[in-house]
């Protein structure tokens, strides 16, 4: 599913400049559950980018789902993504003024897939899944912050989507709720798809099957949990 090689990722400020990945060589077989784990800066959150196309490297190839995707162009890449990658994000990020099942449906309308109808069929069904199919009309702020974090896992399965992707999903949540969003990903890593996630939580990272281990800038380890 992933495959990356000799991967480094340089920001530059001015006459600055920060190395974010030194040279990884990372593969995640297809059907993984793999947690990605280090300390503040060691540069977990920009490997997971690199690996969703958000950030280009400076140097290395990156193979994501049957694809070389570091050198498409700017709209192939957006419309790779859009099919091929669901992603998590810390703060949710709902859109306030639509309801769950707005927020749900969001990347088809974006993609174009399927009718009207469908859309919104498929959407209740992705809600049905996280275990909000009774809140479909809801605003987020109508919602707990748990509840809110599955409607963002119910618009990442929006278009069915191979590899999902977790930047710190469990890090605005209580212990309770993140523990309960950790069991709702392997749910949907035993339907068929790939679950990558970053935390900095030793615990949680040992609740995948595989920890990737990262400092500075490095894979340090690759073990199975």
């Amino acid at each position: 599913m992933v495959c990356l090689e000799g991967v480094e990722k340089v920001f530059r400020s001015g006459r600055l400049e920060y190395p974010a990945l030194r040279g990884v060589d990372l593969r995640i077989d297809d059907g993984e559950f793999a947690a990605i784990a280090g300390p503040s800066g060691s540069g977990k959150s920009t490997l997971l980018n690199v690996i969703t196309g958000i950030d280009r490297p400076t140097a290395g190839t990156v193979d994501v789902a049957g694809r070389r995707i570091d050198t498409m162009s700017e709209d192939d890449h957006a419309a790779w993504r859009g099919a091929n990658v669901g992603i998590i994000f810390q703060f949710f990020q709902l859109l306030p003024t639509l309801t769950a099942l707005e927020n749900a449906m969001l990347p088809m309308e974006f993609t174009g897939d399927a009718a009207r109808d469908e859309r919104s069929e498929r959407a209740a069904g992705n809600l049905e899944l996280v275990g909000l199919g009774d809140k479909g009309d809801h605003l987020p702020s109508e919602l707990s912050g748990g509840e809110q974090q599955r409607v963002a896992i119910a618009r990442a399965l929006a278009c069915d989507p191979p590899l999902l992707v977790g930047d710190e999903p469990t890090g605005n949540l209580d212990t309770e709720t993140a523990a309960q969003m950790l069991d709702l990903l392997a749910a949907i890593n035993d339907r068929g798809v790939t679950v990558v996630f970053v935390t900095h939580d030793r615990e949680l990272a040992a609740r995948a099957g595989r920890t990737i281990g990262v400092r500075d800038g490095l894979v340090v380890s690759t073990g199975v949990t």
